[in-house]
């Protein structure tokens, strides 16, 4: 009796929307007003002690082994826990416990490793053919998600100004479009750092087949160990948000020493606007030190690093649609999925990118480029933004 007074004061302070729920012992309740377009029916009761330990660690791993399902949108069911002031996203009293999280250069290349090379084969299921798993940028809304990840290449290049003939170094080149279209279309070397084993392989086969040898290498490295080498320009697309809150600083201070005087360089990455933040279970299941700083706080590392701002831009509305399409890619492929793990990674990954949808949607997370330079800013760049839209790149073409 006393679990299901705690379950329906838990749940009618979660969501914002009308919501109906049936429990383990065949009672329904709905919550909120009106009528409720998604369901959530609880099989076998989660102990309050787990709820309370780490309410997102129990309930999403409820969801994962199918002791919870949700009829109807996650994300929207998410979003509006996320924007309900009083649910436990933000109450204290739900967060007892978070995954102890190290940052050493082993334990980095071993969280990499646990999230990227589950397999390049399971990412070409619902990325595009870029391989690119960062926000797009969608320059009309009937871009297809190809367009918008090329868009999003050549906006961050086009940032910095390129001169043909300069150096660029890609932290976290991922499997690697960004930095060979830096060499292909815009004259540059380039030079690309993963720690993820499929990705190097996958950018060295890159190198090779597109006879690219010349201009682009890719490193299995760890950014902090690239010794006293500079580059005019650095881009780093969803990186800092691996590095871990205690090494903010000298993430950025690595950006300062490998460029050089009046060098540029890009950082695109998920900023936390109120501040930095990290989700247990995302910790836990996706991915293991993963922490999302805080705008204040990636400010202050940059200035405090010796580098200067240049331009901000929040992407925060390209970010959920582009893992909204992701999440439908997802689910068109859930049997092969399923095949190459199980039904309850089905779930974890689906419950995962429509919570990040929702995140996105809901203005918990965004994601901001920083366009920062190694000297007084813009000292190198144009006058106005103007250079960052001219058309010597057209759109590709699906």
């Amino acid at each position: 009796m006393l679990e299901k007074t705690f379950y329906k004061t838990f749940l009618s302070h979660t969501f914002n929307i009308p919501v109906r729920v049936n429990y383990w012992d065949g009672t329904s309740d709905v919550y909120g007003t009106g009528t409720p377009d998604i369901t959530i029916t609880i099989h076998e009761a989660i102990p309050v002690k787990e709820i309370s330990r780490n309410a997102s660690i129990a309930l999403g791993e409820a969801i994962m082994d199918g002791r919870i399902e949700i009829d109807g949108s996650i994300e929207d069911l998410l979003t509006a826990a996320y924007e309900n002031a009083d649910s436990f996203f933000h109450n204290k009293k739900f967060i007892h416990f978070l995954p102890k999280q190290k940052h050493t250069e082993k334990e980095s290349k071993a969280d990499v490793q646990n999230h990227y090379d589950i397999g390049n084969d399971f990412y070409k299921l619902w990325l595009d053919d870029t391989m690119t798993y960062s926000c797009a940028y969608f320059e009309t809304p009937e871009d297809s998600l190809y367009t918008a990840q090329m868009n999003k290449v050549h906006h961050i290049i086009k940032k910095l100004n390129p001169q043909p003939g300069k150096t660029l170094l890609d932290i976290g080149c991922g499997w690697g479009t960004l930095m060979l279209t830096a060499a292909k279309d815009y004259g540059l070397h380039v030079t690309g750092i993963t720690l993820s084993q499929e990705q190097y392989d996958y950018v060295n086969q890159r190198i090779q087949d597109e006879g690219l040898q010349d201009v682009a290498e890719v490193r299995l490295e760890d950014y902090r160990e690239l010794g006293n080498e500079q580059w005019d320009y650095i881009t780093s697309v969803g990186m800092f948000e691996h590095v871990g809150q205690e090494n903010l600083g000298q993430y950025f201070d690595c950006v300062q020493k490998y460029l050089m005087n009046d060098g540029v360089a890009l950082i695109h990455g998920i900023t936390r606007q109120q501040g930095g933040a990290n989700n247990g279970w995302l910790n836990k299941w996706i991915f293991p030190g993963g922490y999302v700083p805080g705008l204040i706080e990636n400010t202050t590392h940059i200035i405090e690093n010796g580098l200067q701002i240049d331009d901000m831009e929040p992407l925060r509305r390209h970010y959920q649609k582009t893992v909204e399409i992701w999440d439908q890619n997802f689910n068109q492929h859930r049997d092969e999925v399923a095949k190459m793990f199980d039904e309850n990674f089905v779930r974890m990954w689906d419950l995962y990118l429509q919570a990040c949808a929702a995140s996105f949607k809901s203005g918990n997370i965004d994601v901001i480029q920083y366009l920062i330079s190694k000297g007084p800013s813009a000292r190198m760049l144009p006058m106005t933004r103007d250079y960052m839209y001219d058309d010597t790149h057209a759109k590709v073409a699906d």
